[in-house]
C-alpha cells in the first residue's frame, strides 16, 4: 500500500528542519542527552585527532569536523562555491544521464578519521547543526586498528582490517544524532560515509582510552593521570564553566576555559575532581598549574588516593596554596600506590591541568596488558 502525501510530509518533517528565517540559529536546533558523552571525545583534536583523507570537500572542508567549538551559521555568508557552511560539505550526486537522474544506492561520500587516542567507543555524536535541506539521507560508519602511522593511503587499502560499528541509518537535519556503539574493540581510525552526498557539522567519538601498555612500560615514569595514558575523570563536585576533563588533557592549557572552573561557592564546603588512573599506579610527584586563572584560580588544593574501588582515601599532599596563573611542583614525601585520585580545591575556583607522575606498578601493568589485549579480540 503506498503511503499517504500527509504521511510522507509528516516522515519528512521529522528528518528535515525548518529553513532558517532570523534570530538564534540555533533557536530549532534538535538537541539530546546521551550518557555516552561523559566519556572521553577520542577524535579531539587536543589529542592529536584529524581528519587525514575525504573523496570530496566542494563546498566545506572536512578539517571542521572536529573543530572544539558549535558550528557556526551567517545566513549572508556566500563564497565563489556558494553558500559558506560551518562543517564538511560535498557537492550534490547526479545519476548517469537525463533517463536515471538519481545517485545509485551504493553512491557515498567520506572521511577519513584518525583518532587521537586509541580506545573502545561507546557512542558517536554525528552534528548536522545548520545543515537544514543539505545534509545526508543517512551515514554509516567503518572502524579499523592499525599500529604506528600509517598514512592515508595504506589504510585505506586495507580493506580486510574494517569493521562496520555502524550500519547505514537515516540522520535528521540541524541535530544531534548520536549512536550508541556496541563493539568492545579498540580502534585507530573511522571511515564516516554518508548517504549519497550533503553536510556534516561534527563529529564526536565518545569512549574509553586504551593506551599502548609496551609504550608506557618503555617510557618508565608517565603522567598515570593523562587522558592519553588510560586515566579518566569518574566524578565531580561542579563543571559550571568548564569541564573538569580539561584538567588532564595533554599539553599546555591556551586560554581560561581549557581548564576547570566552577561556580562560586555561597557555603563552607568545598569542590573535587575523582580520577581513575591508567591501572594500579605508583605516583611519586604532583603538578598543579593554573594557568590563565588569575582572579579564578582556587586557593588551596590537598591530594587523596585509594587502592581499587573499594579501598580507603589516603591524603598524601596536605592543603597547600596555589598561586594564579602559575605551575605548582609537589613532591610527595612517600611514593603513593593508588588506582584513584581525589583533587580537593577550596574553596572554589578552577586549575588548568593536573599532573600525577609515577609508573605502573607490576599488577597495574599486567592489568592494562590483559585489557588491551581483550580489546584486540574479535
Amino acid at each position: 500500500m503506498q503511503e499517504s502525501s500527509s504521511s510522507q510530509r509528516s516522515s519528512a518533517e521529522s528528518v528535515y528542519a525548518a529553513p532558517y528565517v532570523s534570530g538564534d540559529p540555533y533557536a530549532d536546533y534538535r538537541d539530546a542527552s546521551f550518557p555516552f558523552t561523559r566519556l572521553t571525545d577520542l577524535a579531539d583534536r587536543r589529542l592529536g585527532a584529524a581528519v587525514v583523507a575525504t573523496n570530496d570537500e566542494f563546498f566545506a572542508e572536512r578539517e571542521n569536523l572536529l573543530s572544539r567549538t558549535p558550528a557556526v551559521f551567517d545566513v549572508h555568508d556566500y563564497g565563489n562555491k556558494g553558500k559558506v557552511m560551518d562543517g564538511w560539505e560535498t557537492r550534490r550526486r547526479r545519476g548517469t544521464d537525463g533517463a536515471n537522474p538519481f545517485p545509485a544506492d551504493s553512491d557515498h561520500d567520506w572521511a577519513l578519521i584518525r583518532l587521537g587516542a586509541p580506545g573502545i567507543i561507546r557512542g558517536i555524536i554525528v552534528d548536522t547543526a545548520h545543515f537544514r535541506g543539505n545534509f545526508p539521507q543517512q551515514v554509516s560508519i567503518r572502524a579499523a586498528a592499525f599500529e604506528g602511522t600509517p598514512s592515508a593511503a595504506e589504510v585505506l587499502r586495507d580493506s580486510g582490517s574494517w569493521h562496520e560499528i555502524l550500519p547505514r541509518t537515516p540522520v535528521r537535519g540541524h541535530a544531534a544524532n548520536g549512536f550508541a556503539i556496541a563493539s568492545e574493540r579498540r580502534w585507530t581510525h573511522l571511515l564516516i560515509r554518508q548517504h549519497p552526498d550533503g553536510g556534516i557539522a561534527r563529529l564526536r567519538v565518545h569512549g574509553e582510552v586504551v593506551p599502548d601498555p609496551a609504550w608506557l612500560a618503555l617510557l618508565g615514569t608517565v603522567d598515570v593521570a593523562c587522558v592519553t595514558n588510560g586515566g579518566s575523570v569518574q566524578d565531580t563536585s561542579d563543571g559550571f564553566y568548564s569541564s573538569p576533563g580539561n584538567t588532564i588533557m595533554p599539553g599546555l592549557s591556551q586560554k581560561q576555559d581549557d581548564g576547570w572552573e566552577t561556580r562560586r561557592r555561597r557555603d563552607k564546603g568545598n569542590d573535587w575532581i575523582v580520577y581513575r588512573l591508567a591501572a594500579q599506579s605508583e605516583i611519586r610527584a604532583v603538578e598543579v598549574d593554573t594557568a590563565n586563572l588569575k582572579g579564578n584560580a582556587a586557593g588551596w588544593v590537598s591530594l587523596s588516593v585509594k587502592d581499587g574501588e573499594s579501598g580507603t582515601w589516603t591524603e598524601v599532599l596536605s592543603r597547600v596554596p596555589l598561586q594564579p596563573d602559575a605551575l605548582h611542583r609537589l613532591p610527595l614525601r612517600a611514593p603513593a600506590t593508588a588506582t584513584h585520585a581525589r583533587l580537593d580545591v577550596y574553596p572554589d575556583g578552577g586549575l588548568a591541568r593536573l599532573r600525577l607522575h609515577g609508573a605502573l606498578t607490576a599488577a597495574g601493568g599486567a592489568e592494562l596488558a590483559g585489557r588491551a589485549a581483550r580489546a584486540q579480540q574479535d
